[in-house]
C-alpha cells in the first residue's frame, strides 16, 4: 500500500481505521489494470509484494503478456532520458538553434483560433490553422506535429489533422457564442496555475477591439485551483493580479476559503475597484448576478477545478440567451 498524496497530509493510518469505523465494511479491490501489459505487472507485484498491506491484491492485465521487462543502468536521470527513448526531438514557439520544428507568424483569429506556419529545418514550412481556441494551443500542436513526423506522416497530413482536432473532452475551452452575441468560454473541467493564465490570455484576447470597433466586455467567473498545497494562497493571488493586468472588465470570484479571498484579495491590491471584482458565495449566486448584468457582446470564461462544481454554471449561461 502506498500513500501518493501523503504531501496533502494523506495517511494509511485513515484505511486501517477503515475497518473500526465501520466494521460492516465491504472492501471492493480494484486490481485490472488498463494500461500495462502482463509482463510490467508481474514485475510490480515482485516489487511491492515484501511491503506491508492492510488490504493484499494481485494486479492483472488483459492486454497480453507483452515484451519483457528490462533492467537498464543510468548514471542520471539525463542518461536514463536518452536510454529509455529512441529519438529526442526539439519543438519551440520561436526558432532557437537547438529546435528540430518550430512556429513563425503566429496570429489568432476573433476566437482566439492560431494559424502558424510550422517549420523544420530539414523540411518545407507547413502552413497551420487550429480548431483549439487559445495561444497556448500552439504548443500542444508542436508536440502533437513532433510525433506525427517521427511516425511518418507528410506536412499535408498533419495540417489536415490538426485543422480537424477538436477538444478530447468538454469543459475544455469549449466555446459557444449565444443568439444574443455573447460568448461563454466553459474551461471548468480543470484548473492549475498555467491553464488559468492561458484561459485568461485568451479571454482577453477575444474581447479586444476589432478594425476600430468597441472593446467587448469581458468577464472572468473563476472558482478554486485544487491541489496546490504550500502554493494555494500564492498562486490564488498571482492569479487574481494577473486579472487586472490583463485588463478583464469583471472578475467574479465563485466560492469562500482562503484561497479564493486570496485570488479576490489579489485582485483589488492590483488595482480593481468598485464592482470589478466581486465575490460569491456559490454557482447559483453567480449565475444569478450574471442573468442580472450580463449584455449582449459579453465574453465570459468560467474555468475553475472540477471539484469547484462550475461546469453546471456554464452550461447554464450557454443556455440562457433571451429569446
Amino acid at each position: 500500500d502506498q500513500s501518493i498524496y501523503g504531501w496533502r497530509g494523506a495517511t494509511l493510518d485513515n484505511l486501517k481505521k477503515l475497518p473500526q469505523d465501520f466494521p460492516s465494511l465491504k472492501v471492493i479491490k480494484l486490481e485490472q489494470n488498463y494500461r500495462s501489459t502482463s509482463a510490467i505487472l508481474r514485475a510490480a507485484n515482485n516489487v511491492i509484494g515484501p511491503n506491508p498491506k492492510l488490504f493484499p491484491k494481485t494486479l492483472f492485465s488483459e492486454l497480453g503478456e507483452g515484451e519483457p521487462v528490462r533492467v537498464v543502468e543510468a548514471d542520471n536521470e539525463e542518461h536514463e532520458a536518452e536510454r529509455a527513448v529512441a529519438r529526442v526531438v526539439r519543438v519551440s514557439r520561436s526558432a532557437r538553434a537547438d529546435a528540430d520544428l518550430w512556429a513563425s507568424d503566429v496570429v489568432l483569429d476573433e476566437l482566439a483560433r492560431p494559424r502558424f506556419t510550422l517549420r523544420r529545418a530539414d523540411a518545407p514550412p507547413v502552413e497551420v490553422t487550429l480548431a483549439v481556441h487559445g495561444a497556448h494551443q500552439v504548443s500542444n500542436a508542436l508536440c502533437a506535429a513532433a510525433v506525427a513526423f517521427e511516425c511518418g506522416a507528410t506536412g499535408e497530413q498533419l495540417a489536415t489533422a490538426l485543422a480537424a482536432a477538436g477538444p478530447a473532452s468538454a469543459r475544455r475551452m469549449q466555446v459557444s457564442t449565444r443568439s444574443d452575441g455573447v460568448t461563454v468560454i466553459n474551461d471548468a473541467y480543470n484548473a492549475n496555475p498555467d491553464s488559468m493564465a492561458a484561459g485568461l490570455k485568451a479571454l482577453a484576447w477575444m474581447a479586444r477591439p476589432e478594425s476600430g470597433g468597441r472593446r467587448r466586455r469581458s468577464w472572468a467567473v473563476l472558482g478554486e485551483m485544487a491541489e496546490l498545497g504550500d502554493d494555494t494562497i500564492s498562486e490564488h493571488d498571482r492569479i487574481g493580479r494577473l486579472v487586472v493586468r490583463l485588463d478583464v472588465s469583471r472578475l467574479v470570484v465563485v466560492g469562500t476559503g482562503r484561497a479564493l479571498g486570496a485570488m479576490h484579495q489579489g485582485a483589488v491590491m492590483e488595482g480593481s475597484w468598485g464592482a470589478e471584482a466581486t465575490r460569491v458565495d456559490d454557482a447559483d449566486a453567480a449565475l444569478a448576478l450574471l442573468r442580472a448584468e450580463l449584455r449582449p457582446g459579453d465574453v465570459v470564461l468560467v474555468k475553475a477545478s472540477n471539484s469547484a462544481g462550475l461546469a453546471g454554471l456554464a452550461k447554464s449561461l450557454i443556455g440562457a440567451a433571451p429569446s
